[in-house]
């Protein structure tokens, strides 16, 4: 079983809906919020990322960027992104795990990344979804 299969299976007995979403990409839904994130593997890294918003770039204004670099913001465990999309401008945050053998102390890592980037996501939409929207 590759690296990635085992970060799904992994995934799936956590009661999470997981899809490939291309060569080491996976689609990880929680299924209770209904909340979407992708997980990418690049050699040892695993990288997970999960869309906040996507909107004009007038919409990311100095106030909204301060709130999202902001040391005090409530966003403890994840990084924000901003990248040009089909719709606007795309704001993602992200995280990542290093995996090293997929022993129980990987499965951890891989989970406690999940879990606290979908409650960094809830945060990050109370952050700043009043002054994107």
């Amino acid at each position: 079983m590759t690296r990635i299969e085992q970060v799904q299976a992994l995934l799936a007995a956590k009661r999470y809906s997981v899809t490939e979403g291309g060569a080491d990409v996976l689609r990880v839904q929680e299924l209770d919020s209904g909340i979407t994130l992708q997980a990418a593997l690049v050699e040892e890294i695993l990288f997970f990322s999960v869309v906040c918003a996507t909107v004009p770039a007038a919409k990311i204004t100095a106030s909204v960027m301060q709130k999202m670099l902001d040391a005090d913001n409530g966003i403890s465990t994840s990084h924000f992104q901003l990248s040009k999309g089909a719709g606007g401008t795309v704001i993602t945050l992200n995280n990542f795990c290093k995996l090293q053998d997929m022993g129980p102390d990987d499965e951890d890592d891989i989970v406690s990344c999940v879990s606290y980037l979908l409650a960094d996501v809830v945060q990050a939409k109370d952050l700043i979804g009043s002054e994107i929207s």
